[in-house]
């Protein structure tokens, strides 16, 4: 995730509570990560942000890590945009910290997973798309199922970035899966704007959350305010709570 001007996003969003009332009664059916990735020798993730991969996709990277599925992240860019005015963290600053916190992450989900940078410049991903989308056509394989932000899901950073996967996995062959992530905050109970026919959960036992919850908090540049400028955490507790669910969703 990452600090933002209003567009679709401003406020708090939706409340957990609204969502959770809606979806114990939504006909979302609830699909197993192996049933979802059958034919699939290599899960790819394309996050955006440092932590979105975490608060994506956490069933999918415990899934492989479990039985020895290759996974690799590609990061997009390294989140040094999301501190605007810090006396607390430099842009160099927070890339390298936002790259450590991801590491130390992905070491709890999924220590087998690859990790590659491109380090795209932060909020200026759609400027760069088509050097994202030739880069992920150099990377991405016919068998790969590939894991990327809804294309329509507010943040202009996570739009390029699904909208690059849409065209590259189109190119190569790869099967493509969009997860909501800031969808969760502009969008309401049953919103006609979201494809909701094409939602599956993907569960998360206890465990898995558990771990999900423990990677998240690496993410300490996130989670903590800075005291430079007043500003609150990047990742405050509500927006958290509506990616910590024991289950994930995923449009396929």
């Amino acid at each position: 995730m990452e600090a933002l001007k209003p567009r679709y996003i401003e406020g708090e969003g939706t409340p957990e509570l609204q969502w959770q009332s809606w979806l114990a009664q939504a006909p979302l059916g609830t699909t197993p990560a192996e049933e979802l990735l059958q034919g699939c020798e290599r899960v790819v993730i394309v996050s955006p942000h440092p932590d979105d991969e975490i608060l994506a996709t956490a069933a999918i990277m415990q899934h492989c890590e479990a039985n020895a599925l290759p996974c690799t992240v590609i990061a997009v860019t390294s989140g040094e945009a999301s501190h605007p005015g810090s006396r607390l963290w430099t842009p160099d600053q927070l890339a390298q910290a936002r790259e450590r916190e991801s590491a130390q992450a992905l070491a709890l989900l999924c220590p087998g997973s690859q990790i590659i940078h491109l380090r795209i410049p932060d909020g200026q991903v759609q400027d760069h798309q088509p050097q994202l989308e030739s880069r992920l056509q150099q990377l991405l394989r016919p068998t790969d199922a590939v894991f990327c932000p809804w294309r329509y899901d507010g943040h202009p950073d996570h739009e390029a970035t699904g909208e690059a996967c849409a065209a590259a996995t189109a190119d190569v062959g790869s099967r493509l899966f969009e997860v909501p992530i800031w969808t969760w905050h502009w969008a309401s109970p049953g919103d006609q704007r979201v494809p909701w026919q094409q939602a599956v959960r993907m569960p998360l036992s206890a465990d898995q959350l558990d771990r999900k919850c423990l990677a998240l908090s690496c993410f300490r540049s996130q989670l903590l305010p800075d005291p430079s400028t007043g500003r609150p955490p990047i990742l405050p507790r509500w927006a958290t709570a509506r990616l910590l669910r024991n289950f994930e969703v995923v449009l396929r």
